[in-house]
């Protein structure tokens, strides 16, 4: 990514055309973020540096990499070729973090929010790109302190990728409903299901429910346009919730809260995966996709920040008669629409519709009674289920 980052605009855009059109189908790769805690008071520690210098030499060397605070950890899978590869490898790169960060007297939560640690004590990673972003943001990065796990799918061809990536555009309410993990953040029970995707979606420019772009030659214009007009120094910048990236030939999709558990982040980075397959499959074979106004995408995805799975979503076929149903059941509905092709990927044993989220677990836990820091303690990565 960063020699791609050191490229003229006209060159990367040339390259990233390049690259899809190149590019093998149906790869997958994912990315899960972690807070680093003191293992004591469970609060953020600033410890990335240390982390980093610890994993050289290691099976993790060149799968850790930072992202924005000295508090917080990215590990990848890297690109796999199977789902089963890449569910394998989450598992095998939980156990691999925990190991060092363990070494180190580090203790690991992969929740979207820390409950209380305050934003101002974090401090943001010494690299170029941080620091460009630092400048450019100011409070809106200072501000983000959240934990996220994104899924890239390789795509081939580029007018195919713009137009899986905008079909995807539909269901990010439902994905995002299923990953909602962060109901705390600054010693208070926001009331919300995804106080991260709030904090970030909503702060940050280009971020959230993109546009629908029908074509390369389209995307690449307004990308084009970014970039002559100062918006943008780097195609990083363009922080959707679903994008066509620009370094790799895959559709990232990037809406979904951090998730505690491994058998979580398996099951949702199977839904992503098959998704995004299923749309593919739909459009090589001209089967009609739907593409719906961003202003209706937004009710829903409001929905799904305030409520996750535990409130309804709204039919947005059904317009202008509103069908409203239950979250899960929409749920439902769409792991079903994508199973046929999840089956034949590998990734159909992981989908299922959760008994709780764990966002759903931890507001349940407050409201018994107990503390943030015992809800939160009940979410830190343990050995046992990495």
């Amino acid at each position: 990514m960063g020699e791609a980052q050191r490229l003229s605009p006209d060159e990367q855009l040339r390259l990233a055309r390049e690259q899809f059109e190149e590019a093998e189908d149906l790869t997958v790769a994912v990315e899960e973020e972690f807070a680093l805690l003191d293992p004591q008071t469970l609060g953020l520690v600033n410890r990335f540096e240390e982390l980093q210098e610890a994993s050289a030499g290691t099976e993790l060397e060149g799968s850790l990499v930072g992202e924005l605070i000295a508090s917080e950890v990215e590990i990848r899978t890297g690109r796999c070729d199977s789902f089963a590869e890449a569910a394998a490898r989450v598992v095998e790169r939980r156990a691999q973090l925990l190991r060092i960060a363990d070494g180190l007297g580090i203790s690991l939560c992969g929740a979207g929010t820390h409950p209380w640690s305050p934003w101002q004590e974090q401090r943001i990673i010494d690299t170029p790109h941080y620091r460009r972003n630092d400048e450019i943001l100011r409070y809106v990065v200072w501000r983000n302190n959240s934990f996220g796990l994104h899924v890239h799918t390789g795509i081939q061809g580029a007018d195919r990728a713009v137009r899986v990536a905008s079909a995807l555009r539909n269901y990010l309410p439902e994905v995002l409903a299923l990953s909602a993990s962060s109901p705390f953040v600054e010693h208070c029970f926001t009331g919300l299901h995804s106080a991260r995707t709030e904090i970030f979606t909503k702060f940050f420019p280009r971020c959230g429910v993109p546009d629908a772009f029908e074509s390369w030659a389209d995307y690449e214009r307004y990308v084009r346009w970014l970039f002559a007009s100062g918006s943008i120094s780097e195609h990083t910048q363009i922080w959707w919730s679903v994008r066509p990236h620009l370094a790799f030939p895959t559709v990232e999709i990037r809406i979904c809260d951090g998730q505690p558990q491994v058998a979580e982040a398996q099951a949702l980075a199977a839904l992503l995966y098959s998704l995004t397959a299923r749309i593919a499959r739909a459009l090589d074979e001209g089967e009609p996709l739907r593409s719906f106004q961003h202003h209706l995408i937004e009710e829903n995805f409001w929905r799904a920040i305030r409520y996750g799975l535990a409130g309804d979503l709204i039919d947005l076929g059904s317009f202008p008669e509103p069908r409203v149903r239950p979250a899960r059941a929409a749920l439902e509905e769409l792991i079903e629409w994508v199973l046929p092709v999840a089956e034949e990927l590998g990734a159909a044993p992981y989908l299922a519709v959760p008994a709780a989220t764990p966002a759903e677990r931890q507001i349940a836990r407050y409201e018994a009674g107990a503390s943030l820091q015992e809800i939160y303690a009940d979410e830190v990565l343990e050995p046992a289920r990495v």
